[in-house]
């Protein structure tokens, strides 16, 4: 029966890496409460800014600057284009410098090209912004990683969809804050449509300055402390539980070994020398009162398999072109993708179909497609961690193509009907949303459990995969002018084709250490 106290008291912890068995949302007190707020409302801000162009884009934004219909669909491609070359740089940057530094990082550049919207005059001007501005959705990559480093596997699926749900709602509520304050500026502050526009984009850039300042305030890196000493801590854990057991060094590399017994000091590193001695005599934890009860050797595949290694590029590349990372690219490819790619059309074919909506109603009716995350997106997660004690990874990848599935057939019969009945058309976009949405979580629900020496580059080459479907999907909207519904259908069929081709292959490589 679900206590609903874990909502709230200190939750019981992992005794190697402190990550939380369970999830303290209600409790900012607690580290990880705090970690998780702010988790999932930083990437919410970003979330919200990166899209705060389309609400506003297709009527003033383009009146305004004179822009064309394939001029608005080239500045939506160009957005996805920058987003996917910073969760590629998000990832690896995770494993070296630390989610928080690297989420601060993603907030505080993006903040930048937000604040100077009002400088563009023009389509070129647009493209370049909207491409500076795709920073801020690389901020989803330290977000999961962040998320990932904070709560053990039997939650990690839930967290995880917890804070990318929350977080994807920012592209619902953009529809309706954007359009809010433009609509303020011009009837209440007396501004035309020319300045309001540009004026209405100082709004988000105050938000994610004021969320990326606090975050690196009021949050630690890790549940041990430090990032560059999370080795060492998991060191000292298992010392401080009388177990004798080395983990990889502080400045090793993704195939380092741990090194054992037999290991003659001479061919020991100073570092790993350090680690041993300073193993030895350990920092005793605050005590095991909220510490979860597991065996030894489970202790030691923690320690030696799940604690993040710095990477480096030659030793990457295996991590990267593994079946496991394919799987999880493809099937945020067709999840994300589509998401990033409809979000930024809907209010347009909500329009093309129901003319009377107009910008603020189609706007409104869009954002509800962002803002179902909040339910559903977690759904997945939570969905997922039930399956996987009773079936394993396996039962977590199988749910990831079986929702990808329905969503495919949901797709297709957008596509095929074209519906020009309100009813007909929110509710099959309901209904696709909610298994594209949970697919997204059970696809984060995953990741972890996939190399997870390397958790920031899987989660970066998942990520940049999203934004690459976005980047297909937007480009074949682009060719098919305002057809819409044949797109719709044309992403169905390559939803289910990608995901049969991809259901074969194990959820975790044969013989890994830890994940399982």
């Amino acid at each position: 029966m679900f206590d609903p106290t874990i909502l709230w008291r200190a939750p019981e912890v992992n005794p190697i890496n402190r990550k939380a068995r369970s999830i303290p949302g209600l409790n900012p007190v607690n580290v990880y409460g705090r970690v998780f707020f702010f988790s999932w409302f930083g990437f919410m801000i970003a979330f919200w800014s990166w899209y705060a162009f389309p609400p506003l884009l297709s009527e003033t934004i383009a009146k305004d600057l004179d822009l064309s219909q394939a001029e608005v669909a080239n500045s939506n491609i160009i957005s996805l284009t920058a987003t996917l070359l910073v969760r590629l740089v998000a990832g690896p940057a995770c494993d070296r410098f630390g989610p928080r530094w690297t989420f601060a990082g993603c907030l505080l550049a993006g903040s930048i090209p937000t604040a100077l919207a009002g400088a563009v005059y023009g389509a070129p001007g647009l493209m370049v912004l909207r491409f500076f501005v795709g920073i801020l959705g690389g901020s989803f990559v330290p977000c999961q990683v962040w998320s990932t480093g904070f709560f053990d596997k039997n939650i990690v699926g839930t967290a995880n969809a917890l804070t990318g749900g929350f977080g994807n709602a920012g592209g619902g509520i953009t529809y309706f804050l954007m359009p809010a304050v433009f609509d303020s500026l011009v009837q209440d502050r007396g501004l035309s449509a020319h300045v309001a526009w540009r004026v209405t984009f100082i709004v988000p850039f105050i938000c994610i300055v004021v969320t990326a300042i606090a975050l690196l305030v009021f949050c630690p890196d890790t549940p041990t402390g430090k990032w560059s000493e999370r080795h060492l801590a998991a060191q000292q854990n298992l010392a401080s539980h009388g177990i004798s057991g080395a983990v990889v060094d502080v400045p090793g590399e993704l195939t380092d070994r741990a090194t054992t017994g037999t290991d003659s000091p001479s061919n020991a590193s100073s570092e790993e020398k350090k680690l041993g001695f300073e193993a030895v005599e350990p920092k005793q934890p605050d005590g095991f009162a909220h510490e979860a009860q597991i065996g030894e050797q489970q202790m030691l595949d923690t320690a030696r398999g799940e604690i993040v290694v710095k990477p480096s590029f030659r030793e990457a590349l295996p991590v990267i072109f593994s079946a496991q990372t394919l799987v999880q690219g493809g099937g945020y490819f067709c999840s994300f993708g589509a998401e990033l790619a409809i979000n930024s059309i809907l209010g347009s074919y909500y329009v093309k179909n129901f003319p009377a909506l107009k910008q603020r109603g189609s706007g409104n009716w869009a954002a509800m497609f962002g803002l179902l995350n909040v339910v559903f997106r977690p759904l997945g997660g939570v969905i997922s961690d039930f399956i996987y004690p009773r079936a394993g990874v396996w039962g977590k990848k199988f749910l990831i193509h079986f929702l990808a599935i329905i969503t495919g057939a949901f797709l297709i019969a957008i596509g095929l009907t074209d519906p020009h009945d309100k009813s007909t058309m929110f509710g099959l976009v309901a209904g696709m949303a909610f298994f594209l949405e949970a697919g997204n979580g059970a696809n984060f629900s995953l990741v972890p459990h996939v190399h997870p020496h390397a958790n920031g580059i899987v989660s970066g080459c998942t990520g940049a995969s999203g934004n690459l479907g976005g980047i297909i999907f937007a480009i074949i909207f682009r060719y098919n002018n305002k057809d819409y519904a044949k797109v719709f259908w044309i992403i169905g069929v390559m939803t289910i084709a990608i995901n049969l081709a991809l259901s074969w292959i194990r959820p975790i490589p044969r013989g890994q250490i830890g994940g399982h």
